[in-house]
């Protein structure tokens, strides 16, 4: 199967709604590895990495978001293949 690794940027209300808990769950699911993390300016910036239809699907999840939060805008930046990451985490730093 093909893989695909993703940065991704959510812009809207997405800090303070458990976006990061839907946001691993998701990816727990679907099979995805990486991270996600909130970021200073109020985004939410993730990382997912897998099998390219479980990558899109979690692009596609994060135009929807949480229950409580409300998706204005998601940027979607291609990186190569790290293969470096083993499970999907919460990142607490910014």
């Amino acid at each position: 199967m093909e893989k695909k690794r993703v940065r991704v940027l959510i812009k809207g209300r997405v800090q303070g709604v458990f976006f990061r808990a839907y946001t691993r769950d998701a990816a727990i699911e679907i099979g995805v590895l990486g991270w996600v993390r909130n970021l200073l300016d109020g985004r939410v910036e993730a990382l997912f990495e897998g099998e390219k239809d479980r990558v899109d699907r979690m692009i596609a999840w994060c135009h929807q978001g949480s229950p409580l939060s409300r998706v204005e805008t998601v940027e979607v930046h291609e990186e190569s293949i790290m293969g470096d990451l083993d499970r999907f985490d919460i990142s607490y730093g910014r």
